[in-house]
């Protein structure tokens, strides 16, 4: 078995205006663009822990490096081989110390998912999608 990260999702209270943002200002092609969801098409994923007060030190000590966070700041979606290794994984997550959030169970869109916190109290993801039964495929 392995888990992957497979993405980062930022959110946000304006995604219309993030979205132009990233698209826009950074250049991101637009793969899905909802209402309330946007994917962008991206080559691959860096994931790193930086230290606040040392990334206000790189940006004039903006406050915001400083301040204590409030909320929910962004969500980590880890891909799972089989909708089977998404039960199994979430329950070893939780039993060395994630916060399960919510147990896995199969989603309207086609995933089976879970939810769990990290020790910051970040919500993160595991799924995997499920397999297409024939009498659906027709």
């Amino acid at each position: 078995m392995r888990v992957k990260l497979e993405g980062i999702t930022v959110l946000a209270r304006d995604v219309p205006g993030l979205t132009s943002f990233y698209r826009d200002v950074l250049g991101f092609k637009v793969l899905i663009e909802e209402e309330h969801y946007t994917e962008f098409e991206n080559d691959g994923v860096r994931l790193a822990i930086f230290s606040g007060p040392l990334m206000a030190d790189n940006t004039n000590g903006h406050h915001s490096f400083l301040e204590e966070r409030k909320g929910q700041a962004f969500e980590l979606n880890f891909e799972c081989d089989s909708p089977e290794d998404v039960y199994v994984r979430y329950d070893a997550f939780v039993a060395k110390g994630a916060v399960g959030i919510t147990a896995p169970k199969v989603m309207p869109w086609g995933h089976t998912t879970g939810f769990f916190a990290d020790p910051e109290g970040n919500i993160h993801s595991l799924f995997a999608v499920n397999p297409v039964r024939a009498e659906d495929a027709d």
